[in-house]
């Protein structure tokens, strides 16, 4: 049986060098690139393998770039199942200037689906069987796919029996939500946006995201809060967690690892305080590799014994 069954609508592959000083208007002599398959659900799904989860990802492919994806996917031996795309998949890339540290991300929009194609990305989820015990849907929407996507992969979620983890942002987002999901995992921005005010405080935070439980929209908040840590919400838990002190390479798929390592615990019917922890630890990891390597266990489970969590 497939534990997770991951979503991403718009995956790309994610390229990533580096480069002594970011100068205008001058040939910049790069270091060596790497390729990596990158889009929110592909992340997770890697990660959830790294884990020893049994996870299968759905996403469309097309062009020279989809098959590229679909190589490196098998490479890592991730099960999938994928849409012929017409469109080109799309790519992203990252640079990094090695004499400050500081990383340059520079996003590509995707190329429309249609709507034979996303319909299609639901279908292939609706004849998952069994079903998995969780979905997780994640990234950005290409052009010609409608704001409530998420919401209907969450209406098919339920229809089959699955648990439904969403990240994502801005209209698609409140679209879930009307519905309902499982969980959520918004930064700060991201929040206040949907509690419709500055929050300057943990009891902001709790508040903000109980007002989201309350009205039956969600059951657990994750919120991450940068370089502030993070901070788990269900109905009648509140956890808080200080960011670890790690040296950051790169801040690409964090979050995907973050989400990736709730996922797989939750999956496995762990505590919600061990599957916060371990996906703290799996975020702060991340950080620490180059382009979007993501977390590695043996990292994660070195940090692990670092991270605190506090109640609320």
């Amino acid at each position: 049986m497939v534990e997770i069954v991951t979503l991403t609508p718009n995956p790309a592959i994610d390229l990533s060098t580096s480069v002594a000083r970011m100068v205008p208007s001058r040939k910049l002599r790069c270091a060596a690139q790497q390729r990596d398959p990158g889009g929110g659900g592909i992340n997770v799904a890697r990660v959830v393998k790294r884990f020893g989860g049994d996870v299968e990802a759905i996403y469309p492919a097309g062009g020279f770039t989809g098959r590229l994806l679909r190589a490196l996917l098998d490479r890592e031996q991730i099960p999938s199942r994928v849409v012929e795309a017409v469109a080109e998949t799309r790519e992203d890339f990252s640079v990094t200037e090695s004499e400050t540290g500081q990383q340059f991300r520079f996003v590509l929009p995707g190329e429309a689906l249609a709507e034979g194609e996303w319909r299609g990305l639901l279908e292939i989820l609706g004849g998952t069987d069994p079903a998995p015990t969780i979905v997780v849907g994640s990234g950005s929407l290409p052009p010609g796919v409608p704001h409530d996507f998420y919401a209907q992969a969450a209406a098919v979620a339920k229809r089959i029996g699955a648990q439904f983890f969403l990240d994502t942002s801005g209209d698609q987002l409140i679209a879930a939500l009307a519905h309902g999901v499982t969980l959520i995992k918004p930064n700060l921005r991201e929040m206040q946006e949907l509690a419709g005010r500055p929050l300057a405080n943990d009891q902001d935070y709790v508040a903000a995201a109980r007002q989201q439980i309350d009205a039956g929209k969600v059951e657990i908040v994750a919120l991450s809060l940068g370089h502030l840590g993070a901070l788990l919400v269900t109905k009648d838990k509140a956890l808080r967690s200080p960011a670890l002190p790690v040296a950051q390479v790169s801040t690409v798929g964090a979050g995907d690892s973050f989400l990736g390592a709730i996922a797989f615990s939750l999956a496995k019917g762990r505590p919600i305080e061990d599957a916060f922890r371990l996906a703290l630890a799996s975020g702060s990891a991340s950080l620490t590799m180059h382009g979007t390597e993501l977390c590695r266990p043996a990292d994660v489970e070195r940090l692990s014994a670092e991270v605190v969590i506090q109640p609320l």
